[in-house]
């Protein structure tokens, strides 16, 4: 994966710190490939998913579309 690429979420993740859950399927469009420098406990991606804003996601929940 590359930076601007577009991902879809392979299955259902539970929100930290709330009742929501992002569906599988979801898609993240543009996403930045973090630096290790800055990666926190797995989390490589940083995008904007439809319907919940910017987030943070593990490479290992996501495939290239």
């Amino acid at each position: 994966m590359q930076d601007g690429d577009s991902v879809a979420v392979i299955k259902d993740l539970k929100i930290k710190g709330s009742s929501g859950v992002i569906k599988m399927g979801t898609k993240a469009k543009n996403i930045r490939v973090l630096d290790p420098e800055y990666v926190v406990d797995g989390h490589d991606i940083d995008c904007k998913l439809d319907g919940f804003g910017a987030m943070k996601l593990k490479s290992s929940v996501v495939k290239k579309l």
